[in-house]
């Protein structure tokens, strides 16, 4: 049954993340944006002054009802220690829009926003953790504060299942980032997830420009292949209690390993998935690639817009995209999410 509402976004509600500092986040490491802050359109930083206001925000998602966008994942820096998060969520429940919160699970500590995602009805909420191993987690996703680590976060999600209770929403995963140094985390993270009573994980390839400084030492690379596909169907026999990406999924991996560059044909990017940054300008996706070949004339911003004009009825088709790379394959996981009814036409690739 086609969905009445197919287009989901991914939304960096804001840049500021007060919890880690990882060292391969997409938006770039702090220490060297205070040196050079970063320039050209699309470009991310945790130290931007020129996120958007909490009013124009707050008006934008409450056009969002009468558009096609049917899911809303509110990415970061970290969405939860906004001030207007809950009044946010609020405004896009109301407008019958999935909400899916992507967290570093630190935040669900707190019972002033943790039970207010189950009372909110959050459809969703998926939290950030690297490794079964919180001596490898906080390695290379290092609290900005002690006590903020892979205990924590942990504690946050038994939290969040706890405050959910046998209700069924909000459903709660693991996302975590696959590097050449924690291949064995495809299967163990998933397996701690299934410990901690989580719904569903989802395993992601590292993705790091040539240039980035730990390109070299983490990005999955065409010899680690034979063990990439070994870990993956060593996940999926394990059968556990939760829900995965569906088995093509490692096929998609070992493709944007083995090619980093490709054709795509019928990309659903700028079709049924679209990417809204901080500063409110929009994207067809978060491909960093396919931001820096986007024509000036279609620079787009949420300020002062409307949902429906931004984001017209998808065509289901896509539009052939030359620019596949390990950012795609992060994006069908969205598009076809695992534990909510798919909101819009992936396109496979083995």
């Amino acid at each position: 049954m086609k969905p009445t509402k197919p287009i989901s976004l991914l939304w960096g509600l804001r840049s500021f993340c007060a919890s880690h500092g990882c060292l391969y986040c997409y938006f770039g490491m702090i220490s060297a944006h205070r040196e050079e802050m970063p320039t050209g359109p699309g470009v991310l930083s945790h130290l931007s002054p020129n996120d958007l206001t909490a009013a124009d925000v707050l008006a934008f998602a409450k056009t969002l009802a009468d558009s096609p966008v049917g899911r809303v994942f509110l990415a970061g820096g970290e969405p939860l220690l906004w001030k207007p998060i809950l009044t946010l969520i609020e405004v896009l429940k109301a407008g019958g829009v999935e909400v899916v919160v992507c967290t570093s699970g630190v935040a669900l500590n707190r019972p002033d926003l943790c039970e207010p995602l189950v009372e909110l009805g959050v459809d969703a909420v998926s939290v950030s953790l690297d490794s079964a191993d919180p001596v490898h987690n906080d390695k290379w996703r290092p609290p900005h504060r002690e006590g903020d680590g892979w205990e924590a976060v942990v504690s946050g999600i038994s939290a969040l299942i706890k405050a959910r209770g046998s209700g069924p929403r909000p459903k709660v995963g693991i996302y975590s980032v696959v590097t050449r140094r924690n291949l064995a985390d495809i299967v163990a993270v998933p397996e701690l997830a299934a410990a901690l009573g989580c719904d569903y994980a989802v395993p992601q390839p590292i993705a790091l420009d040539p240039d980035h400084q730990l390109a070299a030492e983490l990005s999955l690379t065409p010899d680690l292949l034979p063990e990439l596909t070994a870990r993956f169907e060593e996940l999926y026999a394990a059968e556990l209690p939760l829900v995965l990406p569906a088995r093509a999924y490692a096929g998609q991996v070992a493709s944007a390993v083995r090619r980093p560059t490709d054709l795509v044909p019928g990309c659903f990017g700028g079709d049924t998935l679209h990417f809204v940054q901080p500063d409110g300008t929009v994207w067809d996706c978060p491909s960093a690639l396919r931001i820096a070949a986007t024509p000036l004339e279609r620079h787009r911003t949420i300020k002062g817009a409307a949902a429906r004009d931004l984001f017209p009825d998808p065509t289901g088709c896509g539009t052939d995209c030359s620019l596949f790379s390990v950012d795609c394959v992060n994006m069908w996981p969205l598009t076809s999410f695992p534990v909510l009814a798919p909101t819009g036409t992936e396109t496979t690739r083995a």
